[in-house]
C-alpha cells in the first residue's frame, strides 16, 4: 500500500496505528493528571467550606439602653379613633400624632363599637402614627423570633430571651434580657454556630 509516495505493507501500517493510539492515550492521562493538579492548587472560594473555618458572615450591632420613639399605627376619622383593650395601655393625652395630638383616651368601652375611644386634634383622616416615648434597647423588630436574639459570644451565636416593651413595623424595645455593650447578631444563624463579624 502506497502511502504519500511511500510503500507500507499491513504489519507496518497496524504497527504505526498501534503506536499513534498508544501515545495518543499517553498524552491524555499526562494531561488530565497535570490539569488536575493545576485545579487543586487553584484557590476557589467555597462557602461552605469557608463558614466552617472563618464562621459565618453575620451582620450585627452593639446596644446601649437608649430613650427612644415607637410609633403606633392609628387610623382617625374627624379626630376620633377607636382602640383595643390591648393598645389602650400605650395611648395617652398629650401624645403627638401626625400633625396634632391626642386630647382624650377613654376608660369605657364603647357600647356601639366595644372598643375604647381616642379624641384628637389638629390630625389628618386616615392612618396616622402616635409617637410613644419608651426606654430600652432597640434592635429591628427582624431580629426579635419568638422572644429570642441572637447575639455574639466569642465568636459564636447564642441564644438570648428577651423581653418586648414595645414594637412598631420596623423596631423592637426590648427591656430586659440584653446588656449596655452586647452585640446583637441582625443575620439568620443558630445557637452554637461559629460567625464571622461583617465589618
Amino acid at each position: 500500500m502506497k502511502i504519500f509516495g511511500k510503500e507500507y505493507n499491513n504489519k507496518k501500517l497496524k504497527k504505526i496505528a498501534y503506536v499513534a493510539v498508544a501515545v495518543a492515550l499517553v498524552a491524555w492521562f499526562i494531561f488530565r493528571f497535570v490539569m488536575v493538579i493545576v485545579e487543586n492548587r487553584l484557590v476557589v472560594f467555597n462557602p461552605v467550606r469557608d463558614a466552617n473555618e472563618n464562621g459565618t458572615l453575620v451582620q450585627v450591632i452593639t446596644v446601649n439602653r437608649d430613650k427612644g420613639v415607637i410609633k403606633i399605627p392609628l387610623v382617625v376619622k374627624n379626630n376620633r379613633a377607636y382602640v383595643s383593650p390591648s393598645r389602650l395601655g400605650k395611648l395617652k393625652t398629650g401624645q403627638k400624632i401626625g400633625n396634632g395630638k391626642i386630647t382624650y383616651v377613654s376608660t369605657n368601652i364603647d357600647l356601639d363599637s366595644g372598643m375604647y375611644v381616642v379624641k384628637t386634634s389638629g390630625v389628618a383622616d386616615g392612618l396616622n402614627y402616635v409617637e410613644v416615648g419608651t426606654n430600652g434597647y432597640f434592635v429591628p423588630l427582624y431580629a426579635v423570633r419568638n422572644g429570642i436574639v441572637m447575639i455574639s459570644d466569642n465568636g459564636v451565636a447564642q441564644s438570648r430571651q428577651v423581653t418586648v416593651a414595645a414594637q412598631d413595623a420596623d423596631v423592637a424595645c426590648i427591656s430586659s434580657g440584653l446588656q449596655d455593650g452586647d452585640v446583637v447578631i441582625l443575620s439568620n444563624v443558630d445557637t452554637n454556630q461559629k460567625i464571622n463579624i461583617k465589618r
